[in-house]
């Protein structure tokens, strides 16, 4: 799988966080999960976020809460990921 530099671009931590609201319900308004079948996003890459969202919105991944993430990254546009992924990445992990 090939994604375009653009969709892996740096992007907005300002309008990811604003963009998070909905993330927030299962990830945590941090990026500290809520539970722990949920992943922690606070601190990851933001490469590897933006690669994560693309493949759920294609349909790529597989397992776990595959079928609500695909549902929830249906809807977002390349910016949108861009965006979601710099302000996680830009967030301290939490213990």
């Amino acid at each position: 799988m090939l994604i375009s530099l653009p969709a892996l671009a740096g992007g907005n931590i300002a309008d990811g966080q604003s963009k998070s609201v909905s993330c927030a319900a299962c990830h945590g308004a941090t990026g500290k999960a809520v539970n722990s079948i949920y992943p922690n996003l606070a601190g990851q890459n933001a490469d590897y976020l933006a690669l994560s969202l693309h493949a759920y919105k294609k349909g790529e991944r597989s397992g776990g809460q595959a079928g609500v993430m695909q549902a929830f990254s249906s809807s977002l546009s390349d910016q949108d990921i861009s965006d979601l992924s710099a302000y996680y990445a830009s967030l301290m992990p939490q213990k």
